[in-house]
């Protein structure tokens, strides 16, 4: 197993600078100018020396060339200037937004915690209503139980999270005034009752998140329970005298869990794009809104990092959904 996930980290540097090389392309490519925002009264002189300044003159080979450097090299050593107070970055020059003219990985780093709070808490709260509903709904099959799980998640898979938040938004917030409509991100948890505060401002836009994912789960856990239980090592279990929690918990639940983990640790990354929408519902000030305004603004140094720490997720997770198949299914053997 160790053989195989540092082969698996090996190949993945390989597929990041491709991946990394075709949205730099595809930038490049879109349409859009960022010196479009300068006011009309600034000479076309001082225009020009702005451009040169962002690096837009050079040849598109050696700007990519450079991003590699500062986003592979510098900003790992930045993060060991702050972890350990050394100076290794010191003086170097960072990937900076052309919008804020601070370093990208600065400001990522500060709206990283809102969705942690909103989107990591929704993703969590999703998988641990999704398992539990999809094995008593399979178990439980055509069941009043299983009827009503289906019709709820087809609602919360079906229905798109904007129309979901601003109905959550109408109900609680305006008529009931029970919640927030707008999320805070000045706001810091210190007490009790800022504690509690957090809650309530995260209690809308986590329920429309982990609603739609709940709902897409837990029907890949009950298709996938389903599939299993009729299977002949399940009868086997059940005649050798083995009680049916342990059959439906340990036998059939370890099997069934192996696609569903695919579904798990590819929608993690996932969320954290996904989350766009929601975010700009509820005001929430995460990495979501910040790449909604870098595309507004044309900033194309914080689209491409965004875009690269999203697609870095999703062969993190890749590989990690491929070292657990193997612990679920003693069958499987990378070495």
């Amino acid at each position: 197993m160790l053989t195989f996930t540092v082969r698996r980290l090996v190949l993945a540097v390989p597929a990041l600078l491709f991946i990394s090389l075709v949205i730099f392309l595809l930038l490049e490519l879109a349409p859009g100018d960022p010196m479009a925002q300068v006011p009309l009264t600034v000479p076309p002189e001082v225009k020009e020396k702005m451009r040169e300044a962002l690096g837009l003159g050079q040849p598109v080979h050696i700007r990519f060339v450079k991003w590699l450097v500062q986003f592979f090299w510098i900003e790992p050593q930045v993060l060991i200037d702050n972890l350990f107070g050394t100076g290794f970055a010191e003086g170097k020059l960072r990937v900076l937004s052309w919008q804020t003219r601070s370093p990208v990985m600065d400001i990522v780093v500060q709206r990283m915690p809102q969705t942690l709070w909103v989107v990591g808490m929704s993703y969590i709260v999703g998988v641990l209503i999704a398992l539990p509903i999809g094995i008593y709904s399979a178990y439980r099959q055509y069941s009043i139980f299983d009827q009503v799980g289906t019709f709820i998640s087809m609602i919360g898979f079906s229905v798109p999270t904007f129309f979901t938040g601003v109905l959550l938004i109408v109900i609680f917030s305006v008529n009931l005034g029970w919640f927030p409509s707008i999320y805070d991100t000045t706001h810091k948890v210190t007490d009790w009752a800022s504690l509690v505060q957090q809650l309530r401002q995260m209690a809308m836009p986590v329920f429309v998140l982990a609603l739609y994912n709940a709902a897409q789960i837990s029907r890949f856990m009950r298709a996938s329970m389903l599939d299993n239980l009729n299977q002949d090592y399940v009868r086997t279990a059940r005649a050798k005298g083995l009680g049916e929690k342990a059959v439906v918990l340990v036998h059939v639940l370890r099997n069934s869990m192996i696609p569903v983990v695919t579904v798990i640790a590819l929608g993690a990354p996932q969320v954290f794009g996904g989350a766009i929408i929601t975010e700009q519902v509820f005001k929430v000030n995460g990495l979501g809104q910040l790449l909604i305004g870098a595309i507004e603004a044309n900033d194309l140094p914080m689209v491409q990092t965004l875009t690269f720490i999203f697609a870095l997720l999703i062969v993190l997770f890749n590989i990690i959904a491929d070292v657990l198949y193997g612990i679920l299914d003693p069958r499987i053997r990378y070495d």
